[in-house]
């Protein structure tokens, strides 16, 4: 039996198995943003879990950029080389794609993990200087970052596209850009982070221009054939923010620089925000950005149940639902759903003992069903 969350999705030249993603999640353990063992495993675990696409967490595209000391980059050999053994790894195993998120942090660089408060670091702990569009802290206590001149943005744009090419070399089949939860391309689109008076601020058209020149310049870098996205935070859910009216209008501009798809989350720029927290609460967002860019959409947002991803797809609220603590606590989800609903989630050849079709003294009623 065939189910929407088990349909195939074709992007480009990529044709995705289903429809269920597993979002990027910081891991704050990587070694001079180099991935590790870790990565490894939390990566393949996913890969061969019958997902059919892994992104791998936000990777900086410079050291500045980077949210702690221990985040990801992807700016170096050492970076490059660290991610072409995972995802050589996960390619040759697994049964998923492997898309990666580009990111920098701006303002919000030079802080602690979260596990150990996520606040500002002290000189004495390695701080770092952070930048952004205008000189406006995070929140009151954090560092007031320098606002970037012309030429230090063309330099970004410069490390976001050798960024991508370090990826096409890793393997990296899709490849997002992150311009949302408060880092610095979500930073040029909300007047709450950009003050500036030059082409770079003020104007809805000057606050997107940063990202959609970003865009650009890594879709150039990478193949015509191979999707790219961009993760949003539609609305900042703060008075005087960045709002659902211009995600629309900034995803129809992406579409016309050849996005293929929009990420859709929310929040994450200001301390101050007041997100509706409940199971998708983005979807009726991403359904709106969907229709009103006419362009696939991703969304994310507490979705951790086969009924709330089936009905999302169904409903057409969006074209794919990403999972991350959802995917964490259950690394095989795609299997399990797919049994709820007597489809067929992907499995690799190792691990097709498994399959339910296979043990026929626990799983008599799936026996006769694929008899």
């Amino acid at each position: 039996m065939h189910n929407v969350l088990f349909t195939p999705a074709e992007l480009r030249g990529l044709t995705l198995k289903n429809r269920l993603v597993v979002s990027p999640m910081c891991q704050y353990i990587s070694e001079n943003g180099s991935a590790n063992d870790w990565h490894l495993m939390h990566l393949g675990g996913f890969s061969i879990g019958g997902f059919s696409l892994v992104m791998t967490e936000a990777t900086n595209v410079n050291a500045v950029g980077k949210i702690t000391h221990k985040c990801a980059t992807l700016c170096t050999d050492d970076n490059e080389a660290a991610l072409k053994r995972v995802i050589d790894f996960n390619k040759k195993f697994g049964v998923a794609a492997q898309g990666i998120q580009l990111a920098h942090a701006g303002r919000k660089g030079s802080t602690q993990p979260p596990a150990l408060g996520g606040q500002a670091l002290k000189p004495e702990e390695g701080a770092w200087e952070t930048v952004a569009p205008s000189a406006i802290p995070y929140a009151a206590d954090w560092h007031i970052p320098r606002a970037l001149n012309r030429m230090e943005i063309r330099q970004i744009t410069d490390d976001f596209v050798s960024s991508v090419q370090r990826a096409l070399r890793v393997g990296y089949d899709l490849i997002e850009m992150h311009a949302g939860h408060g880092y610095l391309a979500h930073q040029f689109l909300s007047p709450l982070a950009n003050q500036r008076t030059d082409e770079y601020g003020g104007s809805l058209e000057n606050r997107m221009r940063f990202a959609l020149e970003t865009f650009e310049a890594m879709r150039a870098a990478w193949p015509a054939d191979k999707p790219m996205g961009v993760r949003v935070s539609a609305c900042d859910w703060v008075d005087g923010g960045w709002t659902v009216d211009e995600t629309a209008i900034f995803a129809k501009e992406l579409k016309k620089l050849g996005c293929d798809y929009i990420d859709v989350s929310s929040g994450g720029l200001h301390p101050t925000q007041a997100v509706p927290l409940a199971p998708g609460y983005n979807a009726e967002i991403a359904q709106r950005i969907r229709a009103e860019a006419d362009i696939k959409v991703m969304v994310v947002g507490l979705i951790a149940d086969e009924p709330l991803a089936t009905g999302i797809i169904e409903s057409e609220q969006a074209d794919f639902v990403c999972m991350g603590r959802g995917a964490m606590w259950d690394p095989r989800f795609p299997w399990h759903a797919a049994e709820s609903l007597r489809a067929e989630a992907p499995y690799p050849p190792r691990s097709m003992p498994c399959h339910p079709k296979l043990r026929p003294q626990l799983f008599p009623d799936r026996q006769e069903a694929t008899a």
